[in-house]
């Protein structure tokens, strides 16, 4: 199936019920296969179609990135950043209208989908700053007379591959610091929300952005995705997502020994000590369970709590469960949680629900598919007499459930917390600075929040441990993730 190129005007920025076109090499193409249908999950409504990209066309984008990055790479960084903040200001001029596209396709609720286009717009602002503070290093000669010289370069074509919880922030955590740092990108957006990366592209092309910089291409990870992780144009490749994709995608890439950057799953522990403040620690574990539908890979996933607390900060939990608001945020604005994504991810969650009680767990609140007539809604959900043994406190659930475990001591706690598969994300809830303090030198995680909830800066560096991912990205050791070093060696 084909469609008729179109210009791109951003008078015509609803995505509903549009057959949309990949963006390669500075232009809107005709898509030459079959299209894939996009729906709202809250609802079932069709919002629009997409390219299922063929390898041809995935090569086109390789291809077309290839043949910009030499000159992008010339100009100097902070002439790069000048491009960067043009799209960071297109971006606010339209941030109502991205935000409700988001909020459309992934269920997301509006005041979320506004910070998530606000917090992208900032991002790619802030990663254009480090345009004049890139560094190489000096470095000491044994030689007499000799300099030599640590220079840090761009990798050269970088394929993004995007989750669908975040999808639109996604796209600046990739393609900012590739960018500025001197590469070129191809974006393949999640085939369940690329509306949103599709309105981002229309947003580049009214930019004075040269083409082939930001390529973006459509369609499922098993036929794109493998296609952009298989390619041997391509220089790094840079996914979030599950971590038996990103192992799939390592197995692919190391056939070219493509370098990858991995954001792949959680399990976070949430730890509340006995001296914690119960109503600060309730309120920010829940905010960390139920955003964006529990759907983030750096939630809360499991507690464990102090034995003597445990009842109380139960009560204070399931007064927060209890209160939650959700439905379709599509046509509600006060909400604090939307549907899961799919029909998958409500299944998903629904069994690890009764998997949980028939290993011998117990429902305070929740516990069930919400029954609304329509859309992947799952009640709030709280589990009590969870055991670390228990699936629920071991696999990621992705959704809006919450197991509790009782220990005896922050020794305890930390065994526990460390005993996963994940490494990503931690949290601890204690008033004394020698506990928490010891939290953040033993638990064996990327980040340690204290005292407040599961939310990463842009300044910062978010990365995870054994099966949470390889590398990292945000501030400057994200930013250098997409950088190469040469020495030099001049003799005098």
């Amino acid at each position: 199936m084909t469609t008729t190129p179109t210009r791109p005007t951003s008078n015509a920025f609803s995505a509903e019920a549009q057959a949309w076109q990949n963006f390669v090499d500075g232009a809107f193409v005709p898509a030459q296969s079959n299209l894939i249908d996009v729906t709202n999950p809250a609802n079932g409504v069709l919002l629009g179609r997409i390219p299922e990209s063929s390898r041809t066309e995935v090569d086109a984008a390789v291809q077309a990135a290839r043949a910009a990055q030499a000159d992008w790479e010339k100009l100097p960084a902070i002439r790069r950043a000048d491009y960067l903040r043009q799209i960071s200001a297109k971006l606010r001029q339209h941030r109502l209208e991205l935000a409700d596209v988001i909020v459309k396709e992934q269920g997301k609720v509006r005041g979320l989908a506004e910070v998530e286009v606000d917090f992208t717009a900032d991002y790619i602002d802030y990663m254009a700053e480090w345009a004049r503070r890139l560094e190489g290093e000096v470095l000491t000669s044994d030689r007499p007379n000799e300099t030599m010289l640590l220079l840090r370069k761009p990798v050269g074509v970088v394929a993004g591959i995007l989750p669908w919880n975040f999808p639109f922030f996604l796209i600046a955590r990739k393609m900012a610091p590739a960018l500025v740092t001197g590469n070129t990108i191809v974006i393949k957006p999640s085939e369940e929300t690329p509306l949103n990366a599709y309105l981002f592209a229309r947003l580049v092309a009214e930019t004075d952005l040269p083409k082939g910089v930001f390529n973006l291409v459509g369609g499922r990870g098993r036929t794109v995705g493998e296609a952009l992780a298989s390619h041997p144009g391509v220089d790094l490749i840079t996914f979030t997502g599950s971590v038996a994709t990103g192992s799939h995608i390592m197995q692919l890439a190391g056939k070219n020994l493509t370098r990858v950057n991995l954001e792949l799953g959680g399990k976070a522990p949430a730890i509340v000590l006995k001296d914690a403040d119960l109503d600060l620690a309730a309120k920010a574990i829940w905010d960390s369970r139920v955003i964006n539908t529990g759907q983030v890979c750096n939630c809360a996933e499991r507690v464990y709590v102090e034995r003597e607390v445990h009842d109380a900060l139960v009560e204070k939990l399931v007064t927060h469960f209890e209160a939650t608001r959700y439905g379709d945020p599509s046509v509600e604005s006060d909400l604090h949680m939307g549907p899961l994504v799919n029909r998958a991810g409500l299944d998903k969650v629904a069994a690890a629900v009764e998997t949980a009680k028939a290993q011998g767990a117990t429902v305070v609140t929740g516990g069930a598919i919400a029954d609304m007539g329509q859309g992947f809604h799952y009640k709030p959900t709280l589990l009590v007499n969870a055991r670390a043994d228990m699936d629920i406190m071991r696999r990621e659930t992705f959704g809006p459930v919450l197991p509790i475990q009782a220990v005896d001591s922050l020794d305890e706690a930390i065994a526990l917390a460390n005993d996963s598969d994940y490494g990503l994300t931690s949290s601890i809830y204690t008033r004394d600075l020698n506990s928490a303090l010891k939290a953040a030198r033993e638990l064996k995680f990327g980040e340690t929040y204290i005292n407040r909830e599961n939310f990463e800066a842009m300044q910062g560096f978010h990365a995870g441990r054994r099966k949470s991912g390889i590398g990292g990205a945000d501030g400057k050791h994200g930013l250098y993730e997409f950088t190469e070093t040469h020495v030099v060696y001049i003799q005098g």
